[in-house]
């Protein structure tokens, strides 16, 4: 006995159960990864625009726009900035590191699930050096 129309059947079963979630699997680490590329230009772009500040006071406000025009491009939004020199800052010898973090969210996700749920958690942190042999500011 001959079945005929099964195959069908069974190729439209094997691309729901098969390609669906490989699809979905896909687009979060794209998600992801693009907000990993975001916050590490973030970090480094904050880092580089603290040393061309004139004083302190305008360095940070500075690196931390430097950071979200940065992220503004790769569209990521609630961001952590944190901006810290050791041992201080504008001293030969000293640095500034930069730590931006996000929460880049799943895609096609509910938002009644919660943001903790869905969501994986991407930081990245950038140390730029004063220079051993520049002028103390």
């Amino acid at each position: 006995m001959k079945e005929r129309g099964s195959a069908t059947i069974e190729f439209t079963w094997l691309t729901l159960l098969l390609l669906v979630p490989f699809v979905y699997a896909l687009l979060a680490v794209f998600e992801t990864q693009r907000a990993a590329y975001a916050v590490n230009a973030a970090s480094a772009a904050a880092g580089r625009a603290f040393h061309q500040a004139a004083d302190a006071q305008s360095a940070e406000a500075r690196a931390r726009h430097a950071a979200r025009i940065t992220l503004q491009d790769f569209d990521v939004h609630d961001v952590r900035i944190d901006v810290r020199c050791h041992p201080a800052c504008f001293q030969p010898g000293s640095s500034v590191e930069v730590l931006v973090a996000t929460r880049q969210p799943l895609p096609l996700v509910p938002d009644a699930w919660g943001t903790s749920l869905a969501a994986i958690e991407v930081e990245a942190q950038h140390s730029e050096p004063y220079g051993t042999y520049r002028a103390q500011r």
